[in-house]
């Protein structure tokens, strides 16, 4: 039970940094400036629930799931009125905004109605139904992006439109205003002073890129049970079997792509795509193509998973199955309270930027750091708005009174990705952002990292112990406590030279065990009925290191919207790896940490050999005994043994015929 309905008109210790906003393009009101292109703004009623009894969860869930689906449904009508010739502006209220406040009104009810059997009716819900339609900017961006005029803008499509107009492939964003240098981004040296009793040890879990290709629209966090609950694709490392419908049971029994398999923790984020005209395979589905979340996904070149201490103190084990959400996906019409987006460069990683993309110098990669909730309450792993059992410590490192420190996990994403091309609005080269819920129009401050905790007890006081005891703990660690700082493949040092750290290639290091597939679906599983991918891929603009993808269920019986990718720059990292840096196989035998999958793989394209599986039958070496063994060494001796035979009767033959003679 989490506790009794109600409401919050701020959510407690959620602000990730008492800064934000600082060249943020926040106005007066705590709202995030719009920028292009008209949007919808729907109060969010998830965040304002402090409480929900367990015995209302799930249809409150349910409600929450659809009142995000309708704002995407009236923002996707938003999105067809706008490109119909002569359409009148007052029609909007009376078609999209007015229909909208009564489904919303509908949906609120029902929540209200599910609180309401369960304990307390909620006071003022039913205020949070009209939605406002948010007018945009200044044009789509700054007036710096080239338009398209005369006959070539009557004969292109909605997508060249789009990318020629700096909108984004998908036609909603991103626009060039969503974009800044970050050499323009002046250097943040503060730094809570840390104490005598500080922890001060890390701990790296090593999880891969995600270079098998492992993503869904879901979120079984917030949308439990729910498909396209989030309306966006994850990128996903750690637990193979993270999906709506995955229970506690499920992701303690699934496989796991850390190289320590005491993590099958889950840790996901938003895809990075380019706006370049890809079709990938999410083309046509919710959460892909249909929802503006369009363009080329971007395979991280480097993920670092680093647990750090607390600077007045020692940390306290993490719960198993504590989920934290940092940052905030719909900020852009929320307001910066929950934002926790942080982006920069390598190279000048003490320059952050937090609702605009960085335009990085050439030989410098696009960075995303989160860095979570390092409070916890001592008694909840989730709470109804699912941000108010963890909390951020204060400038001085302190946790609000009741919280106790628990290790800080940091997710740092490296991208190889170039500088846009802003004048022409992306056209030589595209675009980036994030994938986001349509309405949210791809802005960089809705950028936000999900994690749930399946350490092993063990590992887990493992982490504790380094952590507390100043050690430099994980795959590049010594244990020791000499590495100061993290190492390419398990940290990152922010002051390195631009385009340090960028020499991995996005396949699993030599160390990583290979990352198992989802586990097999659970008898009662219901199908899942919402979109699926298409086998074929629709030819788009080839890019170097552009990835090529195949449908892979994660469930057999339920159609989940995850997409398996053969990396080509994973494939080569494969292909010259050097064997004397290579693990030692692993036994195909199934352990209980990784239990081996039992899905069917008969229709999925061929993947690249991963370390320690089989290679093809053509790499593999052939059978002792057929060449260079006993049975060819034999082959090739008898014939002279039949020879010296002949010779030695032929002599004994001569000296018997000279005997005769005499």
């Amino acid at each position: 039970m989490l506790g009794g309905g109600g409401l919050v008109a701020a959510n407690v210790y959620a602000s990730a940094t008492e800064n934000w906003g600082d060249g943020s393009g926040a106005n007066g009101t705590g709202r995030v400036l719009s920028a292009g292109m008209a949007t919808i703004d729907c109060p969010d009623v998830g965040s304002r629930l402090t409480a929900v009894p367990d015995p209302a969860r799930p249809d409150v869930d349910r409600q929450l799931a659809l009142l995000d689906g309708q704002t995407a449904a009236a923002y996707r009508q938003l999105q067809q009125a706008a490109q119909s010739a002569g359409q009148d502006p007052g029609s909007v209220d009376g078609t999209i905004m007015n229909p909208l406040k009564e489904k919303r009104a509908t949906a609120i009810g029902r929540i209200s109605d599910a609180l309401d059997r369960a304990g307390e009716r909620p006071q003022g819900l039913d205020a949070l139904a009209a939605c406002t339609l948010r007018p945009g900017g200044d044009g789509v961006g700054n007036g710096d992006q080239a338009t398209a005029t005369g006959s070539a803008a009557n004969t292109a499509t909605p997508t060249q439109s789009a990318q020629q107009n700096g909108t984004g492939q998908g036609g909603n964003g991103p626009v060039v205003s969503d974009y800044a240098e970050i050499t323009s981004v002046p250097p943040d040296t503060s730094n809570p002073p840390r104490q005598a009793d500080a922890s001060r040890g890390s701990f790296t879990s090593d999880c891969g890129v995600n270079a098998n290709g492992l993503f869904n629209s879901d979120n079984v966090i917030v949308a439990p049970g729910v498909s396209n609950g989030a309306h966006h694709f994850h990128d996903y490392v750690g637990n193979q079997g993270n999906n709506a419908f995955a229970s506690d049971d499920d992701l303690a029994k699934a496989g796991t792509s850390c190289a320590d398999q005491g993590d099958k923790s889950s840790y996901y984020w938003p895809v990075l795509r380019l706006q370049n005209g890809t079709q990938e395979r999410d083309a046509g589905s919710p959460g892909g193509g249909t929802e503006g979340n369009a363009g080329q996904i971007v395979t991280p070149r480097q993920v670092t998973l680093t647990f750090e201490g607390n600077p007045r103190g020692t940390v306290t084990a993490m719960p198993r199955l504590l989920r934290i959400i940092t940052g905030d996906a719909k900020a852009f019409v929320n307001g910066p309270g929950n934002a926790n987006a942080s982006w920069s460069c390598t190279g000048y990683e003490d320059r952050q930027l937090k609702d605009k993309y960085p335009l990085c110098p050439a030989g410098s990669d696009v960075v995303r750091t989160f860095r979570f909730q390092s409070c916890w309450d001592g008694r909840n792993i989730d709470s109804a708005n699912h941000r108010t059992h963890v909390a951020f410590t204060a400038p001085d490192g302190s946790c609000p009174a009741g919280f106790r420190a628990i290790p800080q996990l940091v997710q740092r994403l490296v991208y190889d990705v170039r500088a846009p091309s802003l004048k022409d609005g992306g056209r030589t080269v595209p675009l980036f952002a994030v994938d986001s819920f349509p309405e949210q129009l791809h802005k960089p401050v809705t950028d936000h990292g999900d994690f749930i905790n399946v350490f092993d007890d063990a590992l887990m006081r493992e982490m504790v112990d380094c952590i507390n005891s100043g050690r430099t703990c994980g795959p590049d660690g010594d244990g020791s406590g000499t590495t100061a700082t993290p190492t390419a493949s398990s940290g990152a040092d922010p002051t390195a030279a631009p385009g340090d750290g960028t020499t991995e290639q996005p396949g699993a290091p030599a160390t990583s065990a290979p990352a198992p597939a989802p586990p097999a679906a659970q008898p009662s599983a219901e199908p899942r009925t919402d979109a699926t991918i298409t086998p074929d891929r629709t030819s788009g603009p080839t890019h170097a290191g552009q990835q090529d993808h195949a449908t892979v269920p994660s469930h057999p019986a339920q159609q989940d919207h995850v997409v398996k990718r053969d990396h080509p720059q994973h494939r080569a990292a494969q292909q010259h790896r050097p064997t004397d840096s290579a693990p030692p196989t692993p036994s195909p035998t199934p352990s209980t940490q990784s239990p081996e999958p039992t899905r069917s793989t008969q229709s999925a394209p061929a993947r690249p050999t991963a370390a320690g599986s089989v290679p093809p039958a053509a790499a593999q070496p052939p059978p002792q005994g057929t060449q260079g063994a006993l049975a060819e060494t034999g082959a090739h001796l008898w014939p002279a043994a039949l020879g010296t035979l002949f010779a030695l009767s032929g002599l004994i033959m001569l000296l018997r015929a000279r005997r005769l003679r005499y």
